[in-house]
């Protein structure tokens, strides 16, 4: 089959996907999430649009008002409590319809717009952004079936469901670290070192963000001792915590086949290390979540709202250890060492999870 018939078979089979997850499964951070690529998709489409320059100036500036709108009517109209309960489900199901059909504004306004100006626009779809998006993602002449295999049906249905689990502007994580995690955290303090950890896990999530990112590792974590038995980060609480500030196991890296895990430390006081301790208590008492639209805006709504990385960097900047200064975009887990310029990050070992001898 050509590669013109995947990326057509995986448009259609993408759009199923979309309005069914959207219609019956999608959070309010999920929906935005949504609205926003389709505005990247539709902006990427019109700046390599030929013909003049107003129109896509036109366009973009439609698109922008558009997407405004939309992530306020997905926070001020649609996820809001019906005012009389017995038609709660009624109109809980068509306020996400409107949500669903919400998609198709940019397309309405690109109709509009280019009417009758002879400009040849096409919305676009999954193999247009594989065009314009995916060919900067993936190289396809070796890895169209590695990521056919991530977007299979299981990763999708997961994220949907994981996703589902999520608010980005409420704190729903609060006090899952228990007295023991602290007393263990505690006999730390004579190590001389902070512990940062980056992994690739192989979850259905850090599948689907490893076609984005390139990366293998998509995770960072940290730890007060070496031997990682106070490993903690935000993550999604493995479906029985909530999203937010967990601890973390090995059997939480432990995924996939070829789930691995880098360590790094980084010297520290034992009065930083008490500090760092003492703030991570305050955000477990005071609650957490996990950004999720913060992965794309790179803002918080709420100080303890944050995604891993973010959470390691701003832990690290607390205590004065940060390796690099804050970028105008979300820091990524493995920015956290590739932007370590003076390499204040010390590589102290791999651990392969599934081979024997992994150090």
């Amino acid at each position: 089959m050509s590669l013109e018939k995947h990326f057509a078979n995986l448009n259609k089979f993408f759009i199923a996907f979309l309005v069914i997850g959207l219609m019956f499964y999608a959070t309010e951070d999920l929906f935005v999430i949504t609205y926003i690529a389709m505005f990247v998709l539709v902006t990427l489409k019109a700046l390599l649009l030929p013909g003049e320059v107003r129109i896509k100036i036109v366009l973009i500036l439609a698109y922008v008002g558009i997407v405004v709108v939309q992530v306020f009517m997905i926070y001020r109209l649609i996820f809001v409590s019906p005012q009389y309960e017995e038609y709660a489900r009624q109109i809980h199901v068509f306020r996400r319809f409107l949500a669903v059909v919400a998609l198709i504004m940019p397309v309405l306004a690109t109709r509009f717009i280019v009417a009758g100006r002879r400009v040849n626009f096409h919305m676009p779809s999954i193999s247009n952004a594989a065009t314009v998006g995916l060919a900067q993602i993936v190289r396809l002449k070796n890895s169209v079936g590695d990521t056919r295999k991530k977007l299979c049906l299981h990763n999708l249905r997961d994220a949907v469901d994981e996703l589902s689990r999520h608010n980005s502007r409420h704190y729903i994580n609060n006090g899952t670290l228990t007295e023991s995690y602290f007393e263990d955290a505690q006999k730390t303090l004579d190590d001389p070192n902070i512990y940062v950890i980056i992994s690739k896990t192989g979850s259905p999530v850090s599948e689907l963000m490893s076609i984005y990112t390139r990366k293998v590792y998509n995770h960072a974590s940290l730890s007060f001792d070496r031997d990682l038995q106070t490993t903690i980060s935000y993550n999604g609480g493995q479906k029985v915590y909530p999203p937010g500030l967990n601890m973390e196991m090995l059997e939480f890296f432990n995924q996939t086949p070829d789930a691995r895990i880098l360590i790094y430390s980084i010297p520290c006081t034992r009065e930083q290390k008490q500090k760092l301790v003492n703030k991570i208590d305050q955000i477990n008492n005071e609650g957490s979540a996990y950004n999720v639209t913060g992965l794309v805006t790179n803002r918080s709504s709420k100080p303890n709202i944050m995604f891993c990385s973010q959470f390691v960097y701003k832990m690290l900047e607390y205590v004065d250890l940060a390796p690099f200064e804050m970028p105008h975009k979300p820091v990524s887990p493995t920015d956290l060492i590739e932007m370590d310029y003076y390499k204040k990050l010390k590589f102290e070992k791999e651990i392969r999870l599934n081979e024997n001898d992994g150090n």
